[in-house]
């Protein structure tokens, strides 16, 4: 039980620090992609706020299916808590990395701190499982 509770600890974490990655590089293309749209079109009012508003939605829609698609492939299930507070832990810390433009010794200390909590919330067991 104890070897079985680490190793999903473990699995929590690695998915979670893999897709606090591909969730950072999501939201940070697409809003340089946001931005260059904006610079291209000075002159138009709102230029960019569409591409800016499809770049937080693409960077935190992202989260919780990469949660739970990581999860299932290394055989683990009951994972509601993880995807359901890690998405919403997303929403506060990626949205603090990519839109508040941290130094890269911060980026990687929140990714981190992400990678964390969701070790911890993946070990955490429901009464049903």
């Amino acid at each position: 039980m104890t070897n079985r509770r680490t190793a999903r600890w473990v699995k929590g974490a690695a998915v979670s620090a893999v897709s606090a990655v591909v969730c950072y590089w999501i939201w940070t293309s697409c809003r340089e992609w946001a931005s260059g749209v904006r610079e291209a079109d000075q002159d138009a009012f709102l230029a960019g706020s569409l591409e800016s508003l499809l770049a937080g939605i693409a960077g935190v829609a992202s989260m919780p299916l990469l949660l739970w698609a990581g999860m299932r492939v290394l055989k683990e299930r009951g994972n509601h808590l993880l995807v359901l507070v890690g998405a919403m832990a997303w929403i506060f810390l990626g949205g603090h990395v990519v839109e508040d433009e941290v130094s890269a010794g911060a980026t990687v200390g929140f990714l981190a701190l992400f990678a964390a909590l969701g070790g911890l919330l993946a070990g955490v067991r429901t009464r049903g499982e």
